[in-house]
């Protein structure tokens, strides 16, 4: 008697906890909503709030402006800038969030604005945003010297100086672009002047697709997975850095 009891109030029940789950995100959700109203007009003209979220901290709500974080409360009432760390662990939930939201979709990057270097079964793949006047870009390059097995995409990123564009331009110009990139960066040997011929170069376009995905500095080196590290890094800590990424096959050819 009781099992058919049972049997009968299930439906029941999961349709009152599946309510009340419903009921409880739409709730958040109102109020998520609520804070965006709230919060947006504070921030100025112009100012154009992406997306707010319920946090587990303290009744926090996450704030997300392009690719910028911050925290207020329930009524927009004071605003928190910077990082929420786990006092225990110090997890740095700030940076968690903030990678994620960084993340690029791999494949859609349009790679034939990219010069293209293999070296050994080339089965790792890395994208990497570089100003040819970049200290800090030609270390990354001697970095790469020590690392095999790796695709290299590196989009010229003219951020720098005046004389950026002119550099990349007589780069991607040159009849071998990869030896004259690694010329500049490694050896300090200039590229030949542009041909007259090549009138088409990526520049621009690298430019805006660097700010779309908001490159601020280089060099910026973007993973298969769509992560990315900011600024130099040594040998050891890209082939650590290798290791966490799901290994994934070279993507299509590019010149």
């Amino acid at each position: 008697m009781q099992v058919r009891i049972w049997e009968r109030l299930k439906p029941l029940l999961l349709a009152v906890v599946l309510g009340s789950l419903t009921t409880a995100a739409m709730a958040e959700t109102a109020q998520e909503t609520a804070v965006k109203k709230l919060i947006e007009p504070r921030l100025g003209d112009g100012v154009k709030v992406d997306a707010v979220a319920k946090t587990p901290y303290l009744g926090m709500f996450e704030v997300r402006v392009g690719k910028d974080i911050f925290y207020t409360d329930a009524n927009a009432k004071y605003m928190f800038v910077g990082r929420i760390l786990d006092a225990k662990s110090s997890r740095d939930y700030t940076k968690e969030r903030m990678d994620e939201i960084s993340k690029v979709k791999f494949s859609d990057l349009p790679l034939d604005l990219a010069m293209k270097s293999v070296k050994g079964n080339g089965k790792r793949v890395i994208a990497v945003f570089e100003d040819p006047n970049c200290g800090y870009c030609k270390k990354f390059r001697k970095t790469l010297q020590e690392v095999d097995n790796v695709t290299v995409y590196t989009f010229m990123y003219n951020i720098l100086a005046p004389d950026s564009a002119v550099k990349s331009k007589n780069v991607w110009c040159s009849a071998n672009r990869d030896k004259a990139w690694d010329d500049w960066m490694l050896n300090g040997k200039l590229p030949a002047t542009a041909a007259a011929s090549c009138a088409t170069t990526p520049n621009d376009k690298v430019l805006a697709l660097g700010q779309a995905l908001g490159v601020s500095g280089t060099p910026t080196i973007i993973f298969a997975d769509g992560s990315r590290i900011p600024g130099f890094i040594d040998a050891k800590a890209l082939e650590d850095k290798f290791a966490s990424v799901v290994s994934v096959a070279p993507v299509a050819s590019s010149k």
